[in-house]
């Protein structure tokens, strides 16, 4: 009977708790905050150094257009940073969010904290138990996505156009082969290698697409715990 009365009173919070809450919530929001900015920081590395690549390879014909083959090493190695980063962002991201849904908002529409739904258990099994709320691989999928997809396309684009205009314009599908060689390795493949390279990061950003519309449909992607 104790227990039960004890599990009854849990369902109002006193304003020292909503004051602790309140606290918590700023706590990660300030830790998501400067996570973003950590997510910011790899983004711009990879800018910077596609932009120091392309000032290399175009600042004459004769230039090489190799530093934008190898910067494509730099920038994979960015985004597998990022990735890594951004598992830990979305925690607190989300345990914020669980607490604006949960909690602010129905405050704000109804008065009622709503206790009873349980949203509070879960909140605090995070805490006790912290966990990544999604992989590595869905992580990936979601940096290629809103960032490095497009950073990746300005590489190869550049590569191509490279390959076209310097240090003649080209004339024959040939000479285009001829100017992708590599050391000892023939230009066709590293061509085939540079399609791989696109088509493997496009199909990892649609994968990403369909993964978060099949989990959370047509919701934000971290709106909720899990």
């Amino acid at each position: 009977m104790a227990d039960t009365d004890s599990k009854q009173r849990r369902r109002e919070l006193t304003n020292a708790e909503l004051g602790a809450i309140a606290h918590l919530y700023r706590g990660e929001i300030y830790r998501s905050t400067i996570w973003r900015t950590r997510l910011d920081t790899t983004t711009n590395w990879a800018v910077v150094t596609l932009g120091v690549a392309l000032s290399i390879t175009f600042s004459s014909p004769s230039a090489s257009p190799l530093p934008l083959v190898l910067v494509g090493i730099l920038i994979l190695f960015f985004l597998m940073l990022e990735a890594r980063r951004y598992r830990y962002f979305n925690v607190w991201r989300a345990r914020a969010r669980w607490i604006e849904n949960h909690l602010y908002a129905p405050l704000l529409v109804d008065g009622d904290l709503h206790m009873e739904e349980g949203w509070q258990a879960t909140l605090a099994e995070d805490y006790w138990h912290p966990h990544y709320h999604i992989s590595f691989m869905t992580a990936l999928g979601r940096r290629i996505r809103r960032n490095y997809l497009w950073i990746l396309l300005i590489q190869a684009a550049s590569y191509v156009g490279k390959l076209i205009v310097h240090p003649i314009p080209l004339t024959s599908l040939d000479q285009f082969m001829r100017r992708a060689d590599v050391g000892p390795i023939p230009g066709e493949v590293m061509i085939a290698m540079g399609a791989i390279y696109v088509t493997a990061w496009c199909a990892m950003a649609i994968w990403s697409e369909w993964h978060d519309r099949r989990r959370f449909g047509d919701r934000p992607s971290v709106t909720g715990m899990g």
